[in-house]
């Protein structure tokens, strides 16, 4: 039996959940033996993971890049070493470029003997240092999010998901949900997140996320938003929010750029709007049309199922690790 090792930062991390822990029963299915280990938290976590990737026949790293010593340590305990990334770990959050960053992202993805990347500016941003990469998309369970749900009838209800850490998008996008507000009435904001946003300029039902209630508070609403910026931090993103909204059987609007301009399908399963009046106007479009809405949101549930789902995507995932282990 091939043990498999996955290193990540800690199980509560979006990327361990969405890359890894979610395939580790399809893994055991397969006859794999499959185990995690949090490579964090200071010297002893990191020795204990290197020690647990000296027994395993793959170690798969998630999205972590280390300093030289603890590269160099865990090269030499793995022997064969895989590299699973979904951001532009290479750069500052604020796309600023970081020398240390991409140090450790050229070191990571240059020793490893295949890299796995979750989407085609990643994929094209790790060839530049190992020519074995294969793009693999984050994946969701989408029979998860069929739930049944009731729909606000007195409102149209837009919803955005996510978390502290991409708030400045959904902040970005205020002055065209305001303008949106005022050609639709009755339209709110259901913001699933961490946190509240009072100063939105329209009606906000925030919804504290919970893994129990995800799935029914997307169904419930009427369309689903996904604002983003034009940089090379949003182009590293690999468009979960979009998938939940497609998987929930929501029409999307999203911002025309990074991945999300790959997956939406401009009046097929959403919209695509590059400014204020785009968003107003697309909006608007699908608060007057519940056929539309309906329609979009059959179609996105459809790509996800074919594309997207846990069995398509991990299909991908087996043949990196088939082809690793045949080495």
């Amino acid at each position: 039996m091939k043990r498999i090792l996955f290193l990540s930062k800690g199980e509560d991390s979006s990327s361990t959940r969405y890359r890894a822990l979610q395939f580790f029963p399809l893994l055991r299915d397969d006859g794999f033996e499959v185990a995690h280990a949090t490579a964090a938290g200071g010297l002893l976590p990191l020795l204990s993971a290197c020690r647990q990737a000296a027994a395993a026949d793959v170690v798969v790293v998630l999205r972590k890049t280390f300093p030289a010593p603890v590269q160099w340590l865990l090269r030499r305990c793995a022997r064969r070493l895989v590299f699973d990334f979904d951001d532009a770990i290479f750069c500052n959050t604020d796309c600023s470029p970081s020398a240390t960053r991409m140090r450790r992202f050229a070191a990571m993805v240059g020793d490893c003997d295949h890299v796995m990347a979750g989407n085609a500016f990643l994929q094209r941003q790790a060839e530049a240092f190992n020519r074995e990469v294969t793009r693999v998309p984050t994946a969701l369970a989408a029979e998860r999010y069929a739930a049944a749900a009731e729909k606000a009838t007195g409102s149209i209800d837009l919803v955005w998901i996510g978390s502290s850490s991409t708030r400045k998008y959904l902040v970005d996008a205020l002055p065209c949900l305001s303008a949106a507000a005022a050609r639709v009435p009755g339209l709110r904001l259901k913001v699933i997140a961490d946190f509240d946003l009072p100063e939105a300029g329209l009606p906000v039902l925030p919804v504290r996320w919970q893994a129990d209630s995800e799935a029914r508070e997307l169904a419930s609403a009427h369309i689903g938003i996904a604002p983003m910026r034009d940089d090379d931090w949003s182009r590293g993103k690999c468009a979960l929010k979009v998938l939940q909204y497609m998987a929930a059987g929501l029409p999307v609007v999203s911002s025309r750029c990074g991945v999300n301009a790959e997956i939406v399908e401009d009046g097929v399963d959403g919209f695509l709007v590059d400014e204020e009046e785009g968003w107003a106007a697309r909006i608007a479009e699908l608060a007057a049309d519940t056929r539309l809405r309906e329609t979009m949101g059959a179609a996105g549930r459809q790509k996800v199922m074919a594309g997207f789902d846990l069995r398509p995507v991990y299909q991908r995932l087996r043949s990196v690790l088939d082809e690793v282990l045949r080495d």
